[in-house]
């Protein structure tokens, strides 16, 4: 199977596809119209072609007719982000205030091109490839993932491995993947501070809820400083604040809310405690009570220690040793893949976009951000060499 020219034969094709879903990005559990354009180009392919699953998701099944064989799921995200694009581009998106900003169209294209590719060649191919075109992979906590999962894409062929990329700001051409956390675990964190409000004059009448509030959001910064090992990683960090009515009033309530990254097992199982702790003794101190209401959101995303050794083998000889990167690190971003994680061995990777078309302007979930879109090919080669280790 001569891939590469097969996919060069079609690359034009996938081009003007991920062009319109750039000028028509929609939010998560909104894309009713991603979903059709999708769901019309695998009817073409003969594929077996579902809507049945994650509300606007899409599936298609690939049965291999060259012997028995895994069951092999391939994940795109397809929503897109609140964001106004700041791109001089004809194919700018033409969504007042919504643009694909994390570069899911691109996923979406590679991982439509790969069943266009493979539909061609079931003789070929043992087992079953399931392309799993999943929504709302940005709205955690509650991520189109696991509403895939309970609509059971992982059953009937059952799925045995699970693969997905995301575009990322290293080289054109290279892809990076570790053994382990790739990214973080995700939650989300919101505090009510209640107060007792009086007079600005006569303080000592009332409790004031801005005071306590600076105090825990101080004090919450010693759960990574002062309770959690210096070689571990972690991060709280608190994006909003609002309370009060007047400005000669004592405030008698404050919301704060934040997101927490936690990279492994052992501070997330103390984590979540100690924030708690924190927060209500330190609001108890100024005569405040402290409501604590914490949001388990994205699982770590993890590769499997057996998948990673695979994917640097066969990535090395499709792209070749110095283009697959092993980072020393996870990134501190939550993932909704982490769903599939958590039922199937899975594998998770970052492929490089950054070329001399869009040098400084890599930058995901930014109105500038600009992808060259060869990166189309990588992507999609980029599976197949996962997919010759059992399928091909």
């Amino acid at each position: 199977m001569d891939y590469i020219k097969e996919i060069d034969d079609i690359f034009d094709e996938l081009v003007e596809f991920r062009r319109d879903l750039h000028m028509h990005p929609e939010l998560g559990y909104e894309e009713y119209r991603t979903q059709g354009k999708i769901y019309s180009e695998l009817e073409k392919t003969g594929l077996e072609v579902s809507r049945d699953y994650g509300k606007t998701g899409v599936l298609a099944t690939l049965y291999g007719e060259a012997g028995e064989g895994e069951t092999i799921l391939i994940r795109a995200d397809i929503d897109a982000l609140p964001i106004k694009e700041d791109n001089d581009l004809p194919y700018c998106s033409k969504e007042s205030g919504l643009m694909h900003g994390c570069g899911h169209d691109i996923h979406t294209t590679i991982v439509l091109g790969l069943a266009k590719i493979l539909a061609k060649h079931k003789d070929k191919i043992k087992g079953n490839i399931k392309f799993c075109f999943q929504p709302a992979e940005e709205i955690a906590p509650t991520g189109g993932a696991q509403m895939m999962i309970d609509d059971g894409v992982l059953e009937n062929p059952k799925v045995s491995r699970a693969y997905a990329l995301h575009v990322w700001n290293n080289p054109l051409g290279t892809v990076a993947i570790r053994d382990g956390a790739m990214m973080a675990q995700s939650d989300r964190l919101s505090i009510t501070i209640k107060g007792k409000s009086s007079h600005a004059a006569q303080p000592h009448k009332g409790n004031d809820a801005i005071v306590a509030a600076a105090a825990v959001i101080s004090a919450l910064q010693t759960v990574i400083s002062r309770n959690t090992d210096p070689l571990e990683s972690a991060v709280i960090t608190l994006g909003t604040i609002s309370g009060g009515k007047k400005y000669n009033v004592i405030c008698d309530e404050v919301q704060i809310e934040g997101t927490i990254r936690l990279l492994s097992d052992e501070v997330i199982k103390n984590t979540k405690p100690l924030i708690e702790q924190v927060a209500t003794n330190v609001a108890a101190g100024f005569g405040c009570e402290a409501i604590v209401n914490y949001v388990d959101g994205y699982a770590m995303t993890k590769n499997d220690h057996e998948l990673f050794l695979m994917a640097k083998e066969k990535l090395g000889e499709e792209f070749g040793s110095d283009k697959v990167l092993v980072p020393k690190n996870p990134n501190t971003g939550g993932e909704d893949f982490s769903a599939y994680g958590k039922k199937v061995p899975s594998l998770f990777m970052w492929l490089g976009m950054e070329s001399d078309f869009n040098k400084g302007r890599t930058t995901i979930h930014n109105k500038n951000l600009l992808i060259d879109e060869e990166i189309i090919k990588e992507g999609i080669r980029a599976f197949i060499a996962l997919l010759k280790d059992t399928n091909l």
